[in-house]
């Protein structure tokens, strides 16, 4: 089933964290391989770990702590989109909030947990924003229709998500928030 991002815009210009599933593995190059720890005979003798990299940013994620393959590819796809929403900004430069972003918000409040399926995505759109502004996030935030509050907790639900958006102020030279 398409998401909702999918259904209103431009796949090509679209983050790759707001890809769906398949549209996302379809984009990556997909390897398997054994790894050690627990688990016993099962797990040290089958390749269970998947190593997922997205091709066109060369961006990696892996999960080897379950004993099968089909669950260790699910942990690695949602690390991978993580991971693309932290580490790869658009080119373009943002616009109006995303429909995705429409969606999940809710009069000034963003009603999104970070187990989602389109937290990344929201993340990764507020990282394009953040950037454009110079990390100005009540700029940002009226931009996006929400107040600041809720766009700096958006961060706080994820260490990884906290970190990149204070190495963003960083860079733009602002204090990081605690």
């Amino acid at each position: 089933m398409p998401r909702l991002a999918e259904l209103s815009g431009n796949l090509s210009a679209m983050h790759p964290a707001a890809l769906s599933d398949e549209a996302l593995l379809d984009a990556c190059r997909e390897t398997r391989t054994k790894r050690g720890g627990p688990g016993g005979q099962h797990r040290n003798k089958t390749e269970t770990a998947v190593v997922l990299v997205h091709v066109p940013t060369g961006i990696a994620a892996e999960a080897s702590e379950r004993r099968s393959q089909h669950e260790n590819r699910g942990v690695a796809l949602k690390r991978l989109r993580l991971r693309l929403a932290l580490e790869h900004r658009s080119k373009s430069k943002p616009s109006a909030p995303s429909a995705l972003w429409r969606s999940r918000s809710r009069g000034q409040r963003l009603v999104i947990s970070v187990d989602h399926v389109d937290y990344p995505a929201l993340v990764a759109e507020a990282l394009d924003h953040l950037q454009a502004a110079g990390a100005d996030a009540s700029a940002v935030a009226e931009s996006l229709r929400v107040s600041t509050t809720q766009l700096v907790r958006l961060f706080q639900k994820s260490p990884a998500a906290w970190v990149a958006f204070n190495s963003l102020r960083a860079a733009c030279g602002l204090l990081p928030l605690k």
